[in-house]
Formats: structure tokens, sequence, C-alpha cells
């Protein structure tokens, strides 16, 4: 389009389609609301725009008579006939319409200067000023420009024309095509109220730091909720609007009032996603743990070790302590102890692969204990140390890990400095405002590159000490002057001005109590900080005991659970439950479940063998096998084998079908 109209020799330019439903025209204007091709009106609109206020700015020349005004009153706005006032023409969404309005009528000191509005506008001006075209040979060009205007009857299906007009090209966020798929069938007046007291609402609810797609997130984690499984980031418009489907009434399948029931129920929901990234509880005034609560929140989102994982979990509550089923001290509770499993789980390097599913079906496995909310925090704890896959590293295995981890090349490095700089005193210090404006650094006490001076007094197995040391916790602080500290030796590091000495930093001034930094003080202070962290992120404790026997469970991504002599009850698949108590009768059986739903995966792989499975578990040749077991003509596995032998072998089948191995339980006594 742009060669078009830069003049490319071209009378015409297709500028492609614009789709409406067809208008209902009032005594006061015609209004179209648009299916497809906001995008390319939008764009011809801030052209226009561009167009008319540079030639009333005085900044081009134009021959046409009055071209400003034709552009204004024909192409930007109207007159109602019961107006005194132009209005515009084109009416956008509620957070880019203020925008659009500025540019309209206000000069650019007031332009909303960070809206892509705004920005595409000053884009245009800032070509036009460049006299690469001449605004009457531009208004020509944009005269050539041609479209086919589609208008929808009212009895076409317009949310499935957008829908299939939308399968292409630049795709629509899930939420915009959620936005439009609730709204689209309503009644003028509904569509108004509904989108500025709900949706407008959910919008604001979820966009995190300006994110406008984070709307998608949200939905993503309501219908999580909603329906107990985690919908692919891809296909959330279109769970969604399953899962509206079957909410909408059997006798009126177009009801207003059950739209209104979902999107009042979205907003309430997205009020609670809203506290999460805001790391405001707002808790009412006067709380005692109204503070704590938004440190918390703030810290995991810090975290980054699964805390988005989690965020179904607290959603739900918040909607229990919203219903007064969870007390204020239980919610921060609560949160403290999923901040603690998270981190703990981090730093043992427990993988988070089946973190999704422990939040996806924690608050219904607390809930299932008697059907009750009573002891819900007894019940978490319960969960998390004995119901959950890998439970919840216990001290010995935490302090090992934290004081021996490389903790330099962890993500939640600078989270875990904080909490040792600000735990247990009021006096804290904003941390993490500090690292939002890059004020700290990762300081190394003993340096990264040893000087001579360092390895002469570290002495006798400096190299050693260094490479065991260097990346610990214990030789690891915060610091805002680290370029001036580089490798100084520990007493000019100690003694500079603003060194640890005279550092803000409670953490550095008790680093420099030390005379000397090498072995010793490594080991004493990894001690230290590993004491101090089962304080920190405690090991919770319950009375909470189950009135019945319960059956552990775990999936089969749990590859470092010894599954070795453990007794096998039942097994689930995809929600579906099997009462099989053998490991061999299981494993035949899932890989048969598994070669019905594709049979080209294991007769292509015994027709022509790889590495990725053994062929002495897999094979087309019965004999070739001890204990064969037939899945398929030509197709037999191994099942005399070890449980893990077996388990191992159902990974990567696994793999080879592109399945989800979490998605397979196991229920041991």
């Amino acid at each position: 389009m742009l060669k078009y109209l830069r003049g490319g020799g071209q009378n015409s330019h297709f500028f492609g389609s614009i789709v409406s439903k067809k208008p209902l025209t009032t005594n006061q204007t015609t209004k179209f609301d648009i299916i497809d091709g906001q995008q390319r009106l939008t764009t011809i609109t801030l052209l226009f725009l561009a167009i008319r206020n540079l030639i009333q700015q005085d900044e081009v020349k134009t021959e046409f008579d009055e071209l400003d005004k034709k552009i204004w009153e024909k192409f930007l706005t109207n007159k109602p006939i019961d107006s005194k006032e132009r209005k515009p023409k084109l009416s956008l969404v509620e957070s880019d319409q203020k925008a659009f309005s500025r540019l309209l009528y206000s000069s650019p000191k007031d332009y909303i200067q960070d809206s892509n509005l705004t920005i595409n506008y000053q884009f245009f001006c800032d070509e036009i000023k460049n006299d690469d075209i001449s605004v009457d040979n531009l208004y020509k060009a944009i005269d050539g420009l041609r479209i086919i205007n589609v208008v929808l009857d009212h009895s076409d299906d317009a949310q499935l024309i957008f829908e299939s007009l939308n399968a292409t090209g630049l795709a629509l966020s899930e939420g915009d095509k959620i936005r439009n798929y609730v709204l689209m069938d309503l009644k003028e007046e509904e569509q108004d109220r509904y989108y500025k007291n709900y949706w407008v609402k959910i919008e604001s609810c979820a966009d995190e730091k300006d994110d406008k797609n984070n709307v998608s997130a949200f939905i993503r984690d309501y219908l999580s909720i909603k329906q107990k499984k985690i919908p692919n980031e891809k296909n959330v418009y279109k769970e969604f609007k399953s899962y509206a489907e079957s909410k909408k009434s059997p006798e009126n399948q177009t009801s207003p009032e059950s739209i209104e029931a979902l999107l009042q129920d979205l907003l309430r929901y997205g009020e609670f996603f809203k506290k999460l990234w805001t790391y405001k509880s707002e808790l009412p005034k006067g709380s005692k743990v109204a503070g704590e609560l938004d440190a918390c929140l703030e810290r995991l989102a810090w975290l980054k070790a699964g805390s988005n994982v989690a965020r179904p979990f607290f959603m739900e509550v918040f909607s229990h302590h919203n219903k007064c089923e969870l007390s204020e001290d239980d919610v921060l509770k609560i949160f403290l102890i999923i901040e603690s499993y998270l981190f703990r789980r981090n730093i043992c390097d427990v993988p988070t692969n089946g973190l999704n599913k422990i939040f996806l079906s924690l608050d219904k496995s607390i809930i299932q204990y008697d059907g009750t909310k009573d002891d819900y925090v007894g019940k978490l704890i319960h969960t998390l140390q004995y119901k959950t896959s890998n439970n919840f590293p216990e001290d010995d295995k935490f302090k090992s890990a934290l004081a021996t981890k490389n903790t330099y090349d962890k993500n939640s490095k600078y989270y875990l400095l904080e909490r040792f700089e600000n735990y247990g005193t009021k006096e804290t210090k904003p941390i993490y405002r500090d690292l939002d404006e890059k004020k700290y650094q990762i300081e190394h006490i003993m340096p990264q590159k040893l000087s001579s001076q360092w390895r002469e007094d570290l002495g006798e197995g400096a190299d050693k000490i260094h490479n065991e040391w260097c990346n610990r916790l214990a030789n690891l602080t915060l610091t805002a002057y680290n370029q001036n500290m580089s490798n100084k030796t520990f007493k000019e590091k100690c003694g500079m001005e603003r060194g640890y000495q005279g550092s803000g930093l409670r953490m550095n001034q008790t680093i420099a109590k030390n005379e000397k930094w090498g072995l010793a003080e490594l080991e004493e202070r990894s001690e230290a900080l590993s004491e101090q962290a089962k304080k920190i992120w405690l090991y919770p404790t319950t009375d909470f005991v189950p009135k019945t026997k319960e059956l552990l469970t775990y999936t089969l991504d749990n590859e470092d659970y010894d599954f070795t002599h453990k007794k096998l009850i039942k097994y689930s698949y995809l929600d579906e439950e099997y009462g099989v108590t053998d490991w061999a009768r299981m494993f035949k059986n899932m890989v048969k479940l598994l070669h019905q739903q594709d049979r080209s995966v294991l007769l292509g792989f015994v027709s022509n063998p790889s590495d990725e499975l053994p062929t002495s578990c897999i094979s087309k040749d019965a004999s070739k096998l001890r204990s064969p077991s037939k899945i398929d003509d030509g197709v037999y596995v191994e099942t005399n084998s070890s449980t893990e032998t077996k388990l191992a072998m159902l990974r990567k089948i696994f793999v080879l079908f592109k399945a989800e191995p979490s998605e397979l339980v196991f229920y041991l006594k």
C-alpha cells in the first residue's frame, strides 16, 4: 500500500474488505458494527487526521480549497441531528478511544504518548513532513484505494464469519476474540452496558503492567479453575467458547442473562487476578496482615520458580476469603507456605513440569478430605507433604542444596538475597524497586577472577577454593558499587568508601566484621545462612490427620521417585481410571492404548529401529524377547523387566507419541 501511496504507477490499490453487520438507522445517525477491517479503518483514519492537522498547523501546503475542513467533516466526524457538536465517526474500544479523542481535539502536549494510536499517528506526520509525497498527491492516492464492502444480514452468524476471517493473516489475541464472542450478538444497548460495566473492568484487572494481551492469560487461568484442565495458550478462545456454550440456557441459547452471569463471574475472578500482579491484597483498612501479604505477593513475582502456575490456586484462595470461608490469617499462611514450597523445590532442583497439575487439583484435594474448608491450612500442608509428587523438600535436603548450589546462575538469586537482607526486620530496604531501576548488582566477595593478591590471601588450594565456592551463596552479596569493588582485596572492599563497612545493607555490615576472607569464613557464612534459611522458608507442620488411609499419587514424569516395590492400586490416564494392580499389565495396557490412537508410530519403529527405544524392549520378532506381550501384529513388548525399566520405557514411548506423561497418574498404597 505504501508503494502505491508514494506513486507506484497504479491508478488504484485493493485495500481489502470491510465486513459489517446490517446497520440500524435511527433519527440521529447510522451505526455500523465492524466485524472485520477495524485495523484498515483505523489506519486510514489516522492518515486523514495527520493530513488535516498538518494543514491546520501550516506544516504542509495544499492546492485544494479547505481540504482540512473537508477531511474533518467528511471522513473524521459526524454531526448528529440532536447535537450541536461534531462527534468522531470512528468509535474504538475504550482504552484506545481516549487516545484517539486527544488526537482529534487536543494539542500535541496532551497526546497520550505511549498509545499505539499516537505512535502510528506520529509516524504518518513524520512521513508526510518528509515531502516524500505531496499532500495533494497523497489525498488523490487515498481516493484510489478500493475495498470490498460486505454487509451481513441479521440472520447471518456474525461470530462464525469473524472466526473464519481471522483464521489467517495477523491473528487477533485470544482476548480480542473472546470479547467479540461475548458482545457481538447482543443488542446495541446491551453491548454498551456489558462492555462498560464488565469487559472494560475485566481488561483493567488483567492488563498486567500495560500488557494488553494478558486478558488471554487471565482467561486461561479462569478456565483452569472452572474446568480443572489447562487450555493450550493458542486455544484459549476455543476453550472459552466451548465453556460459555455449556453455560447457556437450553431454552434460550442467546440469553443476555446467561452472558451477564458469565461476565459477572469473570469480573469477580479478574479482581483476584489483579491482586496477584499489583501486589495489593486490598484487605480491609486496619488489617494486621495486609502489609505482610502484599510483600509476599511481590516476592512471588520475583521468585520465578513456578509461581505463575500457582495463580489459579491463589485465585481460589482469594475466592474462599471473599466468601468468608478463610480468614485473613489463613490466607497469609497459605501464601507463605506456597512461597516456601516453591523455593525449596527450586533450590533442590525438583522438576517444575508437574507443578501445573499439582496446583490445578490442589484446592479440590484439600476439600475432598471431608467436604469442608475447615482446617484448610492443615490440609494444605498435609497434601503438599504427602500427596503431591516429589513432596516438600525437608530441612536437611534443603540446607545441603542451598549451601552447595551454584546460586549465581539461579534465576531466583535476587529474590534469595532480598530475603536474607529484609527478613526479620521492619526496617526493610526497597530492594525490588532498586533492582527494577538497576541500582543493585550481585557482588562476588571473592572475585570471579583471582588476582595474585587474592591467591596469596587464600593460601594453599586457592584454585580449589575458588572453583568450589565462587558462585555459592556464601560468597555472594548485593551492592550498588560492584564496578568500584571489582577484584579488590577483601580488606580494600571492607574499608573503601561505600564498601562493606559503610554499606546500608545488613548483610554487608556482617561480612565486614571478618578480618579476612577464606575457606573458614566461607564455611562459617554458609552454615549461618543455611540455618537462617530454614526459618525464612519454614518447613510447615500440622496436626491434621485424614480419617481414612490415603493413596499416594504420582505421575509418569516423576522420574526421581523410586517406584520399586511400590504397590499399584490403580492408574488413570486422561482422567479415566483403570483398576489394574500389576505394573506389567499397566505397561502393556498403556502401550496398547497409545498404539490405538496412532498405529503408525510403533509399526514404523519396529520396521526401522532407532536409538529412541531399545530393541530389547520392543520388537517385531517375538522370539527376540524373553517374555513378549503382543500389542499388534508384528509389534511385541518385553514385560519381564523391573518396574523402573518399564516406566523408563513408557516415558520414551510417550515421547514418540507426543503424549503428556503428567496425564498418567499412579495410585500407590
